[in-house]
């Protein structure tokens, strides 16, 4: 009986190759194993056998025949098949045992250590502090009463740094005492549930301190809707740079609740109505805006949210660039979709999102969801829109906005 081969992974990250001069498509494994691996462009149709019903010989026959014959064409996907169990790449016993070790020594860890420090910002202390500096130079304080939440970018703050600057700029020394409930963009955590941790935050700043009472209490509310020390925030950046901008701005031991909220797929793709079907979810909607009415103007939210991903990045077809073309029509979709948002309008908003399953693709959809449904009463206002072209052929869009609460 031929071996069936073992499915791809559902949660790597593909895009095009990135060098032109090397053409392809790119499978990199930014949860667990950090591989990355680059499938040449005769190979790329090989990877559809990899879905857990085809066999080796299913493989290497649509090899052979592809090739017109070459008997060589078997050893070769054979190679591709290696590299992927290799990389980690592919469902099967190896990966399971690899991913069970790691939850385990994350659930062991005393403290959530920084991910992306030495890459997406400095490692080093001194130099880090020049950087947020840098990017809060000049900022324009608004005047915002009753100021309960601010959203800005998740992106790479190089990228995103002046709409990271516009909606930090709300946040006053007068709030260094109060708890800032973290709303981050969970991209390959479980679906339709809200991942918690009860570690602190490190960072090169420091240790931000987590509310371990407060994540109990969510947690014991919301029963099977949480995932306690879920391994996405080993791993996530979502909420690694808000709890930076809190540091600079607040010291090192700004009070957090760090949650990551995983996408709502079954309201947007499978159109299983709203978020609030699942009892799990509602449950958290319930137990967040308790919370939020109990502690008052002490506790302030955090979005850590990006808008649409368009380009080929992305797997739309064609090339997207920042503020032209069809980004322009993206924009304006973006800006009716914020304005939902600002005026508390969560159904208005979460239908714009469902329409055509979400083709403009938002990342933090489920985020800013969550924080509307726990406080009805807020009302927002945009301080700044902003595209940027992540890579030659594709554009992120993002927001900073404030929110007061009424």
């Amino acid at each position: 009986m031929p071996q069936t081969l073992a499915a791809l992974r559902a949660d790597l990250e593909v895009m095009p190759s990135p060098d032109e001069e090397r053409p392809g498509l790119l499978l990199r494994d930014g949860r667990y194993t950090g591989m990355a691996l680059l499938i040449p462009p005769p190979l790329v149709g090989m990877l559809g056998f990899f879905d857990g019903e085809h066999s080796e010989r299913d493989l290497k026959d649509a090899a052979f025949q592809m090739s017109g014959g070459d008997l060589g064409a078997g050893e070769v996907v054979g190679q591709l098949a290696e590299a992927l169990d290799e990389a980690g790449f592919l469902e099967n016993e190896r990966f399971q045992a690899l991913r069970d070790e790691i939850h385990e020594a994350f659930a062991a860890t005393p403290e959530r250590l920084p991910a992306h420090a030495g890459a997406a910002y400095p490692e080093e202390p001194e130099e880090l502090g020049g950087t947020m500096r840098r990017y809060m130079d000049r900022a324009a304080a608004p005047e915002i009463s009753s100021l309960c939440a601010i959203a800005a970018p998740h992106v790479s703050p190089e990228g995103g740094w002046e709409s990271y600057r516009d909606a930090y700029a709300a946040l006053t020394r007068e709030m260094r005492d109060d708890v800032f409930v973290i709303l981050g963009t969970s991209h390959s955590g479980e679906p339709d549930r809200f991942g918690l941790t009860r570690k602190n935050y490190i960072t090169p700043l420091g240790a931000a301190r987590t509310e371990v009472a407060l994540v109990d209490e969510l947690a014991q509310a919301a029963g099977d809707g949480v995932i306690m020390e879920d391994f996405a925030h080993a791993y996530e950046h979502t909420v690694e740079f808000q709890v930076l901008f809190l540091q600079h701005l607040l010291g090192a031991g700004v009070r957090v609740v760090p949650v990551m909220v995983g996408s709502f797929a079954r309201s947007v793709y499978l159109g299983q109505g709203m978020p609030e079907d699942q009892p799990g979810t509602t449950r958290f909607f319930d137990a967040l805006g308790n919370m939020a009415a109990r502690e008052g103007r002490r506790l302030k939210f955090i979005l850590g949210v990006d808008l649409a991903h368009i380009g080929r990045r992305y797997q739309d077809e064609e090339p997207a660039f920042e503020n032209q073309g069809r980004m322009l029509e993206i924009a304006e979709q973006d800006r009716r979709r914020l304005a939902a948002i600002a005026g508390g309008d969560a159904s208005g908003y979460w239908d714009m999102v469902r329409r055509n399953q979400d083709d403009l693709n938002w990342c933090g959809s489920s985020a800013l969801y969550t924080f509307l449904k726990a406080m009805p009463h807020a009302k927002g206002s945009v301080a700044r829109y902003q595209q940027w072209q992540i890579d030659p052929e594709s554009v992120v869009s993002f927001t900073a906005m404030h929110f007061r609460s009424f």
